[in-house]
C-alpha cells in the first residue's frame, strides 16, 4: 500500500477491467481471500490517519465494499479501537458470499452495529457503494435514502473520511459525482443532488481514472492504492496517470556542448489580434514567452489586426514578423491565442503549410464555426503534419456540436473523440487534463491545482506545448507530438504545485507562471 502522488506515473483501469481482474484472482485464490487483504488495508490505513481516534463510524453497504468494511471493522476493533458499525439492508438477494462472511466475522468479534450513526465520531470509514456508486445512487433501489443521509452525515461532520474504493456517488470511469448526473438528467430533478466528498480514498485492487479527473480530484482527497497483491498483467489500461518519472522534458543542460539555437526549434506565435475596438496581444505574448522559457531556441511573434508593437520590453528576445516574412515550412506555430476574429483569415495557410502545430483559443472556435477549416485540419493528418489542439470544456464542445455539461460528463470519452475526428494529439484542459491521440491510450494529468484558474494560464500551456514540439524537429530518442503534450501539461501543473507549496497567499498569474518554468 502507498500513497499516490504525481512523482509517478501509474496505469489506471476501467470499472469493466477492475472487476474482470477480480474475478481472475478470485478464481485462482482461496474464497474470501481478497476481502481478508482489503479489509486488512482499509484497517492498517485508518490506524496510520488516526492513531488517536477514540470513535471510529463504518458505514457499509449492501455489497462487496460493505464487506471490505465489516472485515476492517472487525480488525479495528480486535486493535482496541471503539468502532460502530451502520449498515444498509442487503434486501432479498442477501449479501454476496464473501460480504455475508465478513459480517458473520465482525459480528463474531463483537463489534458494535448501530441503526444510527454515533454521536461523537472522530473519523468515519465509507465503505458504501464503491465501483460503479454514481448510477446506483439515482436508481431508488432500497436502502439508497439512508445511504443518502449517512453520507451527507460523514460530509457536513469535522471528522475525517476515508472512502474504500471509491467515495460513494463518484463514477468509476469518468469522475463525474451523482450531483453532476441529476443535473443534467432531467428525469431526476427531484432526487437529492449529492456530490461526493472524502479527504482520503483508498483504490483497491486497480488505480480508478475517475478519482483524477472531472469531480474526481475533489472528491477523493488524498488517494492511497493498494494492489492486494494481484498482478493486472493482460489487461489493456483505461490511461495512464502522468507523473514526473513518465513527464520529463529534456533540459537544455543536457543537450551536447556544441548545440545551437537552431536544435532547439523556431517557433512562431500567430495571434493578439489589436483593433481599435480591443487588444489581445497580451495572449499571444504570454504564449511567446512561456515557448522561449520552456526551451524553444527561437521565438517568432505575428500580431493580427490593425495595430501591432516591433519589441516586447520585458522579453526583447522575442522576435516580431509579419505572417508573411514567417517561414511557416520549417516552424513550429502555436496559433490562436488572443487571435479574435482575425484569426479565421490565417488559418488556411497556417493549416495547410505548418509542419508542427499547436491550435488554441480563437483558431479552435474558428475551426468550430467553419466545416472547410474543420476539413483542413481532418487533412493534416494524411500529410504526415502533426497538430497538438489544446481546448477547455467550452471549445471542446464547440468542436463536438455539444454542450460543456456534455463534455464534463465523460470527459476521457470527449478528448478521444476529438483525437479520432481530427487526427490530432487533444488536450482538454481542466482538473485531470486529458491528452488523447488516435490509436494511443490517453493520459490523465496529475499535476495542478485551483492556482492556474486565472486569465493566460491557458496562453502559457500553449507556448510550453509549442516549445516541446518545436524540439521535435531534431529529436534523436522517437519523441511524438503525444510526448510533447504529456510533458508540457504535466510541467505546466507542476509549477503550480510547486507555487501553492512555496508561495502561499500569493495569487499564481499567468506573468508569474511564466516567470517560474
Amino acid at each position: 500500500m502507498h500513497k499516490v502522488t504525481s512523482a509517478h506515473g501509474h496505469t489506471l483501469f476501467s470499472a469493466a477491467a477492475t472487476r474482470r481482474i477480480e474475478q481472475h484472482a478470485a478464481a485462482l485464490l482461496p474464497a474470501f481471500t481478497l476481502m481478508q487483504r482489503a479489509g486488512l488495508s482499509i484497517a492498517r490505513l485508518t490506524l496510520a490517519l488516526a492513531p488517536h481516534a477514540r470513535c471510529i463510524w463504518i458505514a457499509c453497504g449492501p455489497g462487496n465494499n460493505g464487506g471490505d468494511g465489516f472485515q476492517a471493522a472487525m480488525h479495528l476493533h480486535q486493535w482496541g479501537k471503539n468502532v460502530t458499525v451502520t449498515c444498509v439492508e442487503p434486501g432479498a438477494k442477501g449479501l454476496p458470499p464473501d460480504g455475508a462472511q465478513a459480517r458473520q466475522n465482525a459480528l463474531a468479534a463483537g463489534v458494535q452495529f448501530a441503526s444510527q450513526p454515533p454521536e461523537n465520531f472522530d473519523f468515519c470509514v465509507d465503505a458504501l457503494l464503491g465501483l460503479g456508486g454514481s448510477g446506483a445512487l439515482a436508481d431508488g433501489r432500497p436502502g439508497m435514502q439512508l445511504m443518502l443521509d449517512w453520507l451527507e452525515a460523514m460530509h457536513n461532520s469535522a471528522a475525517p473520511c476515508l472512502a474504500v474504493d471509491l467515495p460513494s456517488g463518484l463514477d468509476c470511469d469518468t469522475g463525474v459525482s451523482a450531483g453532476a448526473l441529476f443535473a443534467i438528467n432531467k428525469e431526476a430533478a427531484r432526487a437529492r443532488i449529492y456530490s461526493p466528498k472524502a479527504l482520503f480514498t483508498l483504490s483497491l485492487l486497480t488505480l480508478k481514472p475517475g478519482l483524477f479527473t472531472a469531480h474526481g480530484r475533489d472528491a477523493a482527497g488524498q488517494v492511497w492504492f493498494d494492489d492486494l497483491q494481484v498482478s493486472s498483467k493482460g489487461e489493456p489500461p483505461f490511461a495512464h496517470l502522468l507523473g514526473a518519472d513518465r513527464a520529463a522534458p529534456r533540459r537544455r543542460g543536457l543537450a551536447p556542448h556544441d548545440s545551437h539555437k537552431g536544435v532547439f526549434g523556431d517557433l512562431a506565435v500567430v495571434g493578439g489580434q489589436s483593433t481599435s475596438a480591443s487588444h489581445m496581444v497580451g495572449a499571444a505574448l504570454l504564449a511567446a514567452r512561456a515557448a522561449l522559457h520552456a526551451g524553444a531556441g527561437r521565438v517568432f511573434v505575428a500580431l493580427l489586426g490593425e495595430r501591432g508593437i516591433c519589441v516586447d520590453t520585458a522579453q526583447p528576445e522575442l522576435m516580431f514578423r509579419s505572417l508573411d516574412a514567417l517561414d511557416l515550412d520549417n516552424c513550429t506555430v502555436v496559433c490562436g491565442c488572443g487571435g479574435g476574429s482575425a484569426v479565421q483569415a490565417v488559418l488556411p495557410g497556417v493549416l495547410s503549410a505548418v509542419c508542427r502545430l499547436v491550435l488554441d483559443a480563437d483558431a479552435l472556435n474558428a475551426i468550430a464555426a467553419d466545416p472547410a477549416l474543420a476539413k483542413l485540419l481532418i487533412a493534416r493528418a494524411s500529410s504526415g503534419f502533426c497538430t497538438v489542439l489544446t481546448p477547455h470544456p467550452l471549445e471542446a464542445a464547440r468542436l463536438l456540436g455539444t454542450t460543456a455539461a456534455q463534455v464534463q460528463l465523460d470527459r476521457p470519452q470527449a478528448a478521444h473523440q476529438l483525437a479520432e475526428l481530427f487526427g490530432s494529439v487533444v488536450v482538454l484542459k481542466g482538473s485531470g487534463t486529458v491528452v488523447a491521440a488516435p490509436g494511443q491510450t490517453s493520459c490523465i494529468n496529475h499535476s495542478g491545482n485551483a492556482m492556474l484558474a486565472t486569465a493566460g494560464t491557458g496562453d502559457v500551456l500553449a507556448g510550453m506545448v509549442g516549445a516541446q514540439l518545436a524540439r521535435l524537429a531534431h529529436s534523436i530518442n522517437g519523441a511524438t507530438a503525444f510526448d510533447a503534450a504529456c510533458n508540457a501539461v504535466f510541467k505546466h501543473g507542476q509549477l503550480a504545485d510547486d507555487w501553492l507549496e512555496h508561495q502561499q497567499g500569493l495569487n499564481l498569474t499567468a506573468s508569474r507562471l511564466v516567470a517560474a518554468i
